[in-house]
């Protein structure tokens, strides 16, 4: 799927947390956000979509996830936090090229023909990692690990890029061809912005096939890549995304202004981002991977960077002025994300409460985040109850209908729709610190449930205010409407 990716290193966040988010971009697919308990979890896996079937250990731990509720092409999990703190996001689809293609094909499904040809199943996909994955890990390395030997034995039928972190660390891996994979530690000063491309630029090979202290990678990439004639390289240096990415027509109107977007926003002053003389515009190529913010990162600037439209440059779809350029690059909260999570692990306090899942549904620039604690058995109806049929009584419907309404009286609604985003941040946050509080004193961390609750409580009433509010504007708004001054 389309999507995009945050990572913030642990020093770069303003309270020492490591957080990974992501818009999972699908087709307006329905999503819910539920936690798995040891006892759901299967023992056998098999993909809709590939067919390949996996026997899973029997010791997985608790995890959040947000599924896809029509279950009928898999599970689609998409994102969570598991009990040991281990955040996961699973995946960003990403750009390769033809010559890693070509020395690596992608594992797919190969179905039976008559008689003679029994089926072949494919590798794995979106559809599965976080199933197979975020259950059994025990810190963001371990995730890398996991993963990799599972590539390696089933192959993937798709180029993915997952995140991984904990308390301390945050892992980005690419997968390369079908088999073939590289993973890199973020530093920790730093945030990562990666739209729908292969992103690292920077990658230490002798470290990944060393002491692995920052880099990983499969064990054969040196001769793969020699074997290949893919390195593209000059003067001796590294550069994956050289290597193993894209760089097409294509990526410059759907990928890299994204990225321009995010790296505007972060680092203003430490690199020229307009005019005729910028270090980078929207179209360039070369835009870093991973940049030093020039201020630290809180959750809220996450969020404003994921709900990103080009506002305050010529290219927002939603500005008054008539530019000719208004909707030519592909915006970030786009009108058909299912959900998009902020995985939040704070270094400090007890450790059932370090998990923090920031949910939205719907388009991100029109729809409420919603924090809650993770290291619970179950998430509130609001939440956890969605179905097919439209209803307010779940915020994934809830905001879906407030972001088309929105849409088409921007002007008119966005103040409101800034309101409803601030109250539901600022009074989810005022309960997440009332209840940090409360439970570090008593020691009673089953309050998490209790606090979830009144966090979704808090969120319909804002989000049914917010629904009513915009519902008036729009209704004003209708073409049909017809005024005749009779008296």
């Amino acid at each position: 799927m389309s999507c995009t990716t945050v990572l913030v290193g642990k020093k770069a966040s303003n309270d020492g947390s490591t957080m990974i988010a992501r818009t999972d971009d699908g087709h307006f697919d329905v999503k819910k956000t539920i936690v798995v308990l040891p006892k759901d979890q299967p023992r056998k896996y098999k993909s809709k979509i590939s067919h390949v079937e996996i026997p899973l250990p029997d010791d997985p731990m608790r995890y959040t996830a947000s599924p896809s509720v029509d279950d009928k092409e898999g599970i689609w999990a998409a994102t969570g936090i598991n009990e040991a703190n281990v955040g996961m996001t699973a995946t960003e689809t990403i750009t390769t090229n033809s010559r890693v293609l070509t020395a690596d094909p992608l594992v797919e499904l190969k179905p039976a023909k008559g008689r003679k040809q029994k089926e072949v199943p494919g590798g794995i996909g979106e559809e599965d990692i976080v199933v197979l994955v975020l259950p059994y890990i025990k810190s963001a390395r371990e995730g890398v690990e996991r993963l990799a030997s599972l590539l390696e034995e089933y192959g993937t039928y798709e180029s993915n890029g997952i995140a991984f972190n904990d308390e301390n660390e945050v892992w980005w891996m690419e997968t390369i061809g079908g088999h073939h994979w590289i993973a890199t530690r973020i530093p920790a000063d730093s945030v990562v912005i990666n739209p729908n491309q292969f992103g690292t630029d920077n990658f230490d090979l002798e470290d990944a096939l060393g002491k692995q202290k920052d880099h990983m990678c499969s064990a054969d990439m040196r001769e793969f890549i020699k074997d290949n004639h893919l390195d593209l390289n000059q003067n001796g240096k590294f550069n994956p995304r050289d290597i193993f990415g894209s760089r097409r027509d294509m990526d410059h109107i759907y990928n890299t202004p994204r990225a321009w977007f995010m790296g505007r926003y972060l680092a203003p002053l430490s690199h020229s981002w307009e005019g005729e003389n910028a270090e980078f515009g929207p179209e360039s190529d070369d835009i870093p991977w991973s940049l030093v913010p020039d201020r630290k990162v809180t959750a809220e600037d996450v969020q404003y960077m994921l709900s990103g439209h080009y506002q305050g440059t010529p290219y927002d779809p939603y500005s008054g002025r008539e530019t000719g350029m208004k909707g030519m690059y592909r915006s970030i909260g786009i009108n058909r994300t299912g959900v998009t999570s902020i995985c939040q692990i704070r270094g400090e306090g007890p450790d059932e409460l370090k998990g923090i899942e920031w949910i939205c549904y719907g388009s991100t620039t029109f729809s409420c985040w919603v924090p809650v604690y993770t290291n619970v058995a179950k998430l509130p109806d609001y939440l956890s109850k969605v179905t097919m049929d439209v209803t307010t009584e779940n915020l994934y419907w809830a905001d879906r209908l407030i972001g088309a309404m929105a849409d088409k009286n921007y002007a008119d609604c966005v103040q409101n729709i800034e309101r409803y985003q601030d109250a539901v941040n600022i009074r989810g946050l005022q309960l997440i610190r009332e209840y940090d509080e409360r439970m570090a004193e008593s020691g009673d961390f089953s309050l998490t449930e209790e606090a979830n609750r009144k966090i979704c409580e808090m969120a319909k009433e804002e989000t049914d205010k917010a629904l009513g509010r915009i519902l008036d504007t729009s209704s004003k708004k209708m073409k049909n409407g017809f005024n005749l001054a009779d008296n």
